[in-house]
């Protein structure tokens, strides 16, 4: 897969600019790292920390992760700094949230090649792999600023880059709750909790009185036929959006049923953030916030009646969690400065064919702004019901089925799906760049290089290829692949604009919940919890939903540092 990568990733390589391949300088050649003080012992995971380099001997640094150009407030995908002896150099670097801490690479005063760690393992791992250089590597060149502070770094795989110094520097998440609550992941500039206290508020069945839907969170956002509490709804998210000082617009179409009859589904609510350079071309996030309709007048829990039927209230998993990670990336990313627009949507009639974004895609953008350009789109549809949970239905449950893509809801693992497209052909790789930055984040900065696998369906049929190419590779926790099937708005970009997509999501309908009554924060919970379980960590079900929303909302928010500096374009256009 690596050679595969390296030749047609070398632009991808390039976002991540973060390359790490080890090599050690040898003893009595040039500078090593003892000749590189860090400020910091120990750092704050999760955060751009301000650290201070100083040098004893005249040196360059690779940092190989995300940081601040001081001068235009842009996030940048590593850099090189040199160093002159004496000296010191202050740089705010974002920690990652889901790691051991920082890998500095120390070499020669103006060093210009590097080595590069492969895609689908860590910093760490590359340090003790190595063990010195390793001629076998990839290296990065470096790439004098162009109209930015810093220099960066192009992957080119004939580049040979010769042996480093290594400093490693500790980094330590602090934990702001007990770990039963979720205290693991609940500090940073976006940790997992806000993302649970945000889907609980969405989902919270506590009775009120509010008139709309007699609860505290915002229940039955059924799209369609102006239903009173989606556009309570609605309002809600407006005000919260705008409360992050990003301009908030609502869009309306109707969608003409088979009846003829003009219905108000259409209704989506977008936050903006202009790009600084490019403001015309786009970075969008987006979670459908309409949920399931009954079918019938009468909603029934299969808890109770032992079957499922169709239609919920909540919708915590599908998709008041998408709604809440969209929300909470919205309120965090507001407070940076972006080369390209960010967009934050949240669609409505995903349920009833996505009519929501492709009315956006096709209207709002092809028609109304054709100078628009879609760059890359993040799809956050169900999360929550994936690793790190597993085991088994929760007890008392029925046994669900097989879920469509083939994956066992009593597993012992239930995987997390990465899925990117336009990905048609299921025998070969056709996004080669995002499925590259995907496994280079999760690898590293979130910590998955033992859970990650990527699929390929290659000697497989085009029914079979994601549930045997799974089995076969003894079912990663974590799976990035190119999906040949649509199922959510991620559809939308690719069939009416050719953007690049990139979507997270858990169970499907191995979920027994989904699209049922019973789809709650609490069933989210129980199904979550590994206590007593033979799979996993003996964790409760809040700090695993935590765990969850924690890692995919960051791999989000890092998909699009990466890309606002160099988007991925569509390999097949």
């Amino acid at each position: 897969m690596r050679s595969d990568w390296k030749v047609s990733v070398t632009i991808v390589i390039i976002m991540f600019t973060c390359s790490i391949s080890g090599c050690f300088a040898d003893e009595g050649e040039g500078v090593s790292s003892g000749d590189l003080d860090v400020e910091s012992e120990v750092l704050s995971s999760g955060f751009f920390n301000n650290v201070e380099l100083s040098a004893s001997a005249s040196l360059s640094v690779y940092i190989p992760y995300l940081v601040i150009d001081p001068d235009l407030g842009f996030v940048q995908n590593s850099t090189v700094i040199d160093i002159r002896k004496g000296s010191s150099v202050s740089i705010d670097i974002l920690v990652p949230p889901r790691s051991d801490g920082l890998y500095l690479l120390v070499a020669e005063y103006g060093r210009g090649h590097w080595p590069v760690r492969d895609v689908s393992e860590s910093w760490s791992s590359w340090y003790f792999r190595t063990e010195g250089y390793d001629d076998r590597d990839v290296g990065a060149i470096r790439v004098p600023s162009d109209n930015t502070t810093y220099d960066s770094l192009e992957v080119r795989p004939s580049v040979r880059p010769g042996g480093v110094s290594v400093k490693h520097v500790p980094a330590v998440r602090s934990h702001a709750l007990p770990a039963s609550e979720g205290g693991a992941h609940s500090t940073g500039l976006i940790h997992g909790r806000e993302v649970y206290d945000r889907l609980f508020q969405l989902s919270d069945p506590t009775d009120t009185l509010d008139p709309v839907d007699g609860k505290a969170g915002y229940f039955d956002r059924w799209a369609g036929q102006g239903n009173p509490a989606y556009e309570d709804a609605a309002l809600f998210i407006i005000e919260e959006l705008g409360g992050f000082g990003l301009e908030v617009i609502a869009h309306r179409y109707e969608y003409t049923d088979i009846t003829g009859a003009q219905n108000p589904e259409a209704y989506n609510i977008c936050a903006y953030k202009w790009g600084s350079v490019l403001p015309n071309e786009w970075m969008v996030f987006g979670a459908h916030f309409d949920v399931a309709p009954p079918a019938n007048a009468v909603l029934l829990d299969p808890h109770i009646v032992g079957f499922r039927t169709y239609g919920t209230r909540a919708g915590a998993y599908d998709n008041s969690a998408g709604t809440a990670m969209v929300m909470e990336s919205a309120r965090m990313l507001a407070d940076f400065e972006t080369r390209r627009t960010m967009v934050f949507c949240l669609w409505s009639g995903e349920e009833g064919g996505k009519r929501g974004s492709d009315y956006w895609t096709e209207y709002h953008v092809k028609e109304d702004n054709p100078d628009v350009t879609v760059m890359n789109y993040i799809n956050l549809d169900m999360a929550g019901v994936n690793w790190p949970g597993g085991g088994g239905a929760p007890h008392g449950d029925p046994d669900p089925q097989i879920d469509e893509d083939g994956y066992p809801k009593d597993s012992e693992v239930w995987p997390l799906r990465i899925y990117i497209g336009p990905g048609p052909n299921h025998d070969q790789r056709d996004q080669p760049e995002m499925v590259g930055l995907s496994n280079w984040i999760g690898s590293d900065a979130l910590g998955l290089e033992d859970q990650l696998g990527t699929l390929l369906g290659t000697n497989y049929s085009v029914e079979t290829w994601k549930t045997e190419s799974w089995l076969d590779m003894d079912r990663p926790e974590v799976i990035v692949y190119e999906d040949t099937t649509a199922r959510s708005d991620h559809a939308s970009f690719q069939d009416n604009l050719g953007t690049v997509t990139i979507g997270f999501g858990g169970l499907v309908d191995g979920y027994w919940c989904y699209h049922q009554v019973c789809d709650t924060l609490e069933e989210m919970e129980e199904w979550m919890d590994t206590t007593g379980k033979d799979y996993g960590e003996p964790n409760t079900g809040v700090a695993n939903v935590v765990n969850s929303l924690d890692m995919i909302t960051w791999w989000a928010v890092f998909t699009f540092f990466h890309c606002d500096e160099q988007p991925i374009f569509n390999a097949l256009a």
